[in-house]
């Protein structure tokens, strides 16, 4: 009980606990919505795949694994997924081990040249693809050469592209740090390069190797933007929900698609969470940090591969700005602004629309993510782990899924929150609970870092909950707090698969008008576009490091009164 409530508790009567009450709201606040906006979309999808004219059975399933096309769709999609994970995985920790274990020239700026792919449209890669690789690429004029890019090598290279950085940022937190007296050992006693990889840089980073893995599967197998641009007749499941549901109107089918595809995302999700938590430390207290001496050779040879890995990333990136500034790829090469004067799809009107959604996204985000961290911080064990499950559930759940379970759920005249489909708001809630389990994660990993004896001693000098919160814990992580929400902010720029169903006319989104673009033909435009959108993330992030180093420097200065404090 507070200082505050037992003081104005009267002697006879039981003390009413504001700290408790105040929980028990803010529990509500967080668990409510994540029943409604992530577990009942799911149980609507799950519903309607078993819905059937003769009542609840499995007739839908039956029906749709009976046709060859599922059988070769679902193979499509686990080819197209497994060898997209082999190959970005392998080009990724070798780049991760070039940044980490070695000292190549302009570390920093390659490492920054890897990340672009996370601040474009996902279908960029392939947009790109088609400009250099494509029947009417740049390449293919240039040289004369017919390249069948179109299919599974184009949806396999776009989506390497595209999964790149995200295993990148995982194997180099893998790699980052290293127990020095583990290589010192294996080199007194005679083991070579290769062998010391083999035998001790493998199994110090096989937890984030496996963590790489089921990550980018998750990526790939739920990707939809590159098959749809590049994939041709080459359908997979994503690619294949949206026929069945935009192009053919049957949900049923759809609810079958999304059930099977959430299976195998649900399971790499849940795997590397698994591996995650049965992950130790490398340092011990004991431990001697390992640290990276110049080798001239080694280093050269790091540096010709990130170079070469950031220089196709930045190719494929190049590529898509120079198209959208030609008079009409690849026959008139001269320069000119006519794409960028968007007379068709409504105009810039979605841009517009997308920096609102991606704003109000941001601000959402970050309240309910770092409101949900501050309450699991304060429950008991069982409490703690039903809301941390809620909360990293919808990392299991690809977008499309989410978007189709969000038709099925609130577009229905009896649903009293019917209101929300078809305006903005759905658009918001839809990409905050879509990035809520890495949002969620960042801030759960941001409150750990603050020592509890803070919340005690403002208990102690008779601080509430609310007061603890407001002056002592979120100035603390208020760095977290602002990258949180360029994070939301960014993803809600760029996502296309969590808001494909969702977006009307008058709704129309940034991503969503590049694959409507591109899909009547108007490459250049879509081109256009995607590019407005990285210049719109790239002011977000200059924004950020300004907000960053302002709050790290007032952090500075208070930093000596809180710890007089």
């Amino acid at each position: 009980m507070s200082a505050a409530a037992a003081a104005r508790s009267r002697p006879g009567e039981p003390a009413f606990d504001s700290d408790r009450a105040l929980l028990a709201l803010l529990l509500a606040g967080v668990a409510v919505p994540l029943l409604v906006f992530v577990v009942w979309p799911l149980a609507e999808i799950l519903k309607l795949s078993f819905d059937t004219p003769k009542g609840l059975g499995l007739g839908n399933y039956a029906v749709y694994f009976a046709t060859p096309k599922f059988a070769r769709v679902l193979v499509n999609s686990l080819e197209v997924a497994v060898c997209a994970t082999l190959i970005t995985t392998v080009l990724a920790y070798g780049f991760a081990y070039a940044m980490q274990r070695c000292l190549p020239r302009g570390r920093r700026v390659l490492g920054a040249i890897a990340l672009l792919p996370l601040y474009a449209p996902s279908l960029l890669q392939a947009l790109g693809i088609l400009f250099l690789l494509g029947r009417n690429g740049a390449i293919a004029r240039t040289f004369g050469v017919d390249i069948d890019i179109y299919g599974f090598t184009g949806i396999v290279v776009a989506d390497v592209f595209y999964a790149f950085p995200h295993a990148y940022l995982i194997l180099s937190a893998a790699l980052a740090i290293g127990d020095a007296r583990l290589y010192e050992s294996a080199e007194m006693l005679g083991a070579g390069r290769a062998r010391i990889f083999r035998t001790v840089t493998l199994p110090a980073t096989r937890y984030g190797l496996m963590s790489a893995v089921f990550v980018v599967f998750t990526i790939v197998i739920t990707d939809f933007g590159n098959p749809m641009v590049i994939g041709g007749d080459y359908s997979v499941l994503a690619t294949e929900i949206y026929n069945q549901v935009s192009g053919q109107g049957n949900m049923a089918m759809g609810a079958v698609i999304g059930v099977v595809l959430l299976v195998p995302a649900a399971i790499a999700v849940f795997v590397e969470r698994w591996v995650a938590r049965h992950h130790h430390a490398v340092l011990g207290d004991r431990s001697d940090p390992l640290r990276v001496v110049p080798s001239p050779a080694r280093d050269r040879v790091a540096l010709a591969y990130s170079a070469l890995i950031c220089g196709a990333i930045a190719l494929i990136v190049l590529v898509v700005v120079v198209a959208s500034f030609v008079t009409l790829w690849p026959y008139n090469l001269s320069m000119s602004l006519r794409h960028y004067h968007f007379e068709v799809q409504n105009g810039l009107a979605p841009l517009w629309t997308s920096i609102g959604v991606s704003l109000a996204a941001a601000v959402l985000g970050v309240v309910v993510v770092i409101v949900g961290a501050a309450v699991v911080r304060r429950l008991g064990p069982v409490l703690t782990q039903a809301l941390y499950f809620l909360s990293v559930l919808p990392a299991a759940v690809p977008g499309m899924v989410l978007g189709l379970g969000y038709i099925l759920a609130f577009n229905r005249p009896d649903n009293p929150l019917g209101f929300l489909y078809g305006s903005l708001a759905i658009l918001v809630i839809c990409n905050v609970y879509h990035y809520h389990a890495q949002g969620f994660l960042i801030a759960t990993t941001a409150m750990s870092q603050v020592s509890r004896v803070f919340d005690e001693a403002s208990t102690c000098l008779g601080g509430g909950l609310a007061r603890t919160l407001g002056t002592v814990t979120l100035p603390l992580v208020a760095p977290a707090l602002v990258s949180i929400g360029v994070f939301f902010f960014v993803r809600s720029m760029v996502t296309l698969s969590a808001v494909i169903f969702i977006v009307t006319p008058a709704t129309q989104l940034a991503a969503v008008s590049v694959l409507l673009l591109d899909d009547s033909g108007n490459q250049n435009q879509a081109a256009a576009y995607s590019v407005c959108i990285m210049a719109v993330v790239a002011v977000a992030l200059i924004a950020l490091e300004a907000t960053l180093a302002l709050v790290r420097h007032r952090g500075g200065m208070r930093a000596p009164q809180l710890a007089a404090a």
